[in-house]
């Protein structure tokens, strides 16, 4: 053995301070060990590292059991708690997911020259109502308060809230949501789609013709202010709340806000050029109804969130419940509409059969939960009839609305919310041990009619108030309309200097259509384009 080996040992052997025979001992049984592993196969040898963790981990798990182990019952509260989150979330998820069904139909309908403008709006209005519902919307909406808004709670910032706690074990200033046992959190996403789905419903009725700054400018102030002040008076335990006014999924909140926001929106930007002349509505049909129907199944799939994730909890009962009063609305709406456009305007128009299914489905968010499945195809049915005369009603009013915003969330808003008073079934008929009494014609008197009445001019009064001072302060202080040349060649040009589809022809003249039709949504079928 050289030197080298020999000092090398013996440094070894002294770090280890060993003595020289226990040393060699435990070098030999080491070499006898590894010579027994080389002799292993390639398999076994794999085996011992995975032996090894499987005893650390046991040898862990020995001393974690030494902790006291969960109840039964705090097991299934937390198992509880999760399953409720998972639900909210996903629901949640279904309703972002309408803002793409907003996207094609609004695109679909309107002409091509304004599709990325149409696109931009319906992409960009949710990332803003994020921002302005985060920084103060939800704090209005459902922090502690007075009867008519909330006061703390902005930005999420050094918030009081011990969620998932409800009812009286709940300690916070958002006490109007302690009915859910979800995270704070699940609570505000849930909310903040709701309210961008209320400001895309704007976006459609001022298209064509609307500055893309502005309508950005509308949409922070809309979701912002405007939608959690009446939101506040039902959803946030405000006055409309304590008379008895009862909306479950948004007719009012939501559909009704944004139709009353888009109404004012339209009035004030004025017809698109050359759709009203001679007094004839001119067709300017919708360039794309394959994307339009794409849309409207999309909005059709979302509202199995919109609606039954409105629990805000995995009832079983009341989900599938919801889900088919929600889907028999859609479909008898569909069906109602296509037939009255039969009879009233002469061809079953595709667009007033998206017209009809979108309505039918506004028209019974109010009352999904409280409704027997026959009444809901009844509130769809008259849905249905309702927006195919409310979008000649509107064009009669020369009020320009090129996807039918108004009359399919404001109209059957207010239907569906006056549904809630004529069709309710009651707390005592075992179908819900909470909400509105019976309606008018399921046996109950006029009180709760009343109180949807009251509640349907109340927030119809605030957003149009608020809507005409932010509409006439944009107007005043930036201009809201495009001018007419850019409205003539395209928005796309316009607006964002890109077309979505480009080497297509498209139409700039304003004197090409002779063509009158009422296709709602669409603008209808029929009408000439010039080819350049």
């Amino acid at each position: 053995m050289t030197v080298g080996k020999k000092k090398s040992k013996q440094v070894r052997r002294e770090a280890l301070n060993l003595p020289a025979a226990k040393f060699f001992t435990k070098v030999n049984r080491l070499k006898k060990l590894s010579r027994a592993i080389a002799r292993l196969t390639p398999s076994w040898q794999a085996c011992i590292p995975l032996a090894a963790i499987i005893f650390l981990v046991w040898g862990y798990a020995a001393v974690a059991q030494t902790a006291p182990a969960p109840t039964t019952e705090e097991q299934l509260a937390s198992l509880k708690v999760g399953m409720d989150t998972m639900w909210v979330m996903v629901a949640g998820m279904l309703v972002f997911f309408m803002n793409a069904g907003f996207g094609m139909l609004e695109t679909g309908f309107c002409r091509q020259k304004n599709a990325v403008n149409v696109l931009s709006k319906n992409l960009i209005v949710f990332a803003l109502s994020t921002i302005a519902f985060w920084a103060i919307g939800f704090a209005l909406m459902f922090s502690k308060g007075n009867a008519f808004i909330g006061s703390s709670g902005f930005f999420l910032l050094n918030v009081a809230d011990n969620s998932p706690a409800t009812g009286e074990a709940y300690q916070g200033i958002f006490e109007s949501l302690n009915w859910t046992g979800v995270p704070l959190n699940a609570k505000f996403f849930f909310q903040l789609v709701f309210a961008g789905t209320a400001a895309t419903i704007v976006s459609g009725a001022v298209a064509e013709r609307i500055k893309f700054l502005e309508f950005l400018i509308f949409s922070l102030l809309l979701v912002g202010i405007a939608y959690p002040i009446t939101g506040h008076w039902i959803w946030g335990g405000g006055w409309l709340a304590d008379a008895g006014f009862w909306d479950f999924a948004g007719s009012t909140v939501v559909h009704s806000v944004g139709g009353w926001a888009a109404l004012m929106g339209a009035a004030f930007l004025g017809p698109r050029l050359g759709k009203y002349r001679d007094g004839d509505t001119v067709a300017m049909p919708g360039h794309n109804m394959s994307i339009a129907t794409l849309g409207c199944l999309i909005l059709w799939l979302g509202w199995f969130g919109f609606n039954p994730g409105s629990t805000m909890a995995v009832d079983p009962n009341a989900i599938a419940h919801i889900a088919i009063t929600t889907n028999t609305a859609g479909a008898f709406g569909g069906v109602a509409a296509t037939i009255t456009a039969w009879l009233y305007l002469g061809k079953p128009d595709l667009s007033m059969i998206i017209n009809g299914i979108l309505a039918g489905l506004v028209g019974v968010t109010a009352s999904c939960a409280w409704i027997n499945v026959p009444n809901s195809a009844i509130i769809g049915t008259i849905a249905g009839i309702l927006v195919v005369f409310a979008v000649t009603f509107f064009d009669n009013l020369k009020i320009d609305d090129p996807v039918g915003a108004t009359s399919v969330h404001l109209v059957c808003g207010i239907w569906g919310t006056l549904a809630v008073g004529l069709f309710a079934d009651g707390p005592t008929t075992g179908l819900y041990t909470a909400g509105p009494a019976a309606g008018l014609l399921v046996g109950g008197g006029f009180g709760q009619l009343w109180a949807q009445l009251v509640g349907i001019i109340s927030v119809g009064g605030m957003t149009v108030l608020l809507s005409t001072i932010f509409w006439l302060a944009l107007k005043a202080l930036l201009g809201i309309r495009v001018s007419a040349l850019e409205e003539a060649e395209g928005l796309d040009i316009g607006e964002h200097g890109m077309e979505a589809y480009t080497g297509f022809v498209k139409e700039t003249s304003l004197d090409n259509r002779s063509e009158t039709s009422y296709g709602g949504y669409g603008g209808g079928s029929g009408g000439k384009t010039t080819k350049l």
